[in-house]
């Protein structure tokens, strides 16, 4: 018997002639048919959105990332819930930064080993600032920031972008 984990698939934007593209790409990791029900992306004229609780052997949030990497116009995030068979994870990426891995435990929060946070503690020495840079980028902070309007900008969530600010 498989050991079977579950999550989620956010495509936070893809271009419309890449939408059946990362059905097929998605539904070969899954092994099964999957349509989407993809809406309009409002910030980003001519992209859709999508989310999809997906279900599947244990690793399949990583199959997925693979399977979209290199596709550098989509914008996503997979969760994979940790289980008794394996560790969770979280994957996101964007056109601009590329993909971000983190692991995560049963309650979803970002797990950071002690290794990577010794590297970040000798990398910055004494100074405070380059400490707090290096647990930002280990954090994914700066794909949150550029993935963050494209979470909110739902059908259900009121978005107002200033295009001039003066």
């Amino acid at each position: 018997m498989t050991a079977v984990s579950m999550g989620v698939l956010y495509v936070h934007s893809a271009p419309r002639a890449l939408s059946p593209h990362v059905e097929w790409a998605i539904s070969r990791v899954l092994g099964r048919g999957i349509t989407f029900s993809w809406n309009p992306q409002p910030i980003l004229e001519g992209s859709q959105r999508t989310e999809y609780l997906w279900e599947g052997p244990i690793g399949s949030g990583a199959a997925m990332a693979s399977a979209l990497r290199g596709w550098t116009h989509l914008r996503y995030e997979i969760t994979e819930d940790a289980s008794s068979g394996g560790d969770g994870g979280r994957w996101c990426h964007t056109p601009s930064l590329g993909i971000f891995h983190s692991q995560t435990d049963a309650l979803g929060n970002m797990v950071i080993n002690e290794n990577r946070l010794r590297v970040a503690m000798e990398g910055a020495g004494p100074d405070a600032n380059a400490l707090h840079a290096q647990l930002a980028s280990l954090l994914g902070s700066e794909w949150d920031a550029e993935l963050d309007a494209f979470r909110h900008a739902s059908d259900d969530a009121t978005v107002t972008w200033l295009h001039q600010v003066g």
